[in-house]
């Protein structure tokens, strides 16, 4: 079994404490792919995996990737874990685990030591979506393609605010 799952041309890493976390991460995928960002998805634990997961941030910045996000539940320490071993920005997304409703993981993220940031984003499915869309956001500062595809995300998406399904003239 290979070290990790790496993909030619991925400008963002999306990392998992667990295999439980994906059907929440799917949601940030999906919308990587909405957003034409080449991405790479692997499970990689802090607790269980931390020269593994020492080897992917190392070698991250050299393989072509722009923003890290990451995803754990519970103590959640795989975003600040990353933050401390790559430049790269790292985005958090807190799982909703076996107990206080994700707000353990939240902290975990949002806490950590001056000099190491993780941006934090919701618990949850929507931290999951706004992650895609902040990295877009930050790839886009220097990648036109995305930039294009950033703003037509946010038009369709202002466009659809308007929207009554099934009322007299929509």
């Amino acid at each position: 079994m290979a070290e990790y799952v790496t993909v030619d041309g991925a400008k963002v890493g999306v990392l998992m404490g667990s295999a439980s976390d994906w059907p929440t991460m799917e949601k940030t995928s999906q919308t990587l792919e909405k957003l034409g960002i080449v991405h790479e998805c692997n499970v990689i634990s802090a607790h269980r995996a931390p020269r593994r997961l020492e080897s992917y941030c190392s070698t991250a910045e050299e393989r072509g990737l722009k923003v890290l996000i990451c995803a754990a539940g519970g103590a959640a320490h795989l975003a600040g874990v990353a933050a401390a071993l790559t430049h790269l920005p790292i985005l958090g997304c807190p799982m909703n685990a076996w107990s206080t409703e994700g707000l353990d993981s939240l902290l975990s993220m949002a806490q950590m030591p001056k000099g190491i940031p993780v941006g934090t984003l919701a618990v949850g499915s929507a931290g999951a979506i706004n992650a895609a869309i902040l990295a877009a956001e930050i790839i886009a500062l220097s990648d036109a393609t995305v930039r294009d595809a950033v703003l037509a995300f946010r038009a369709d998406q202002s466009a659809a605010t308007f929207e009554l399904p099934g009322a007299p003239g929509h």
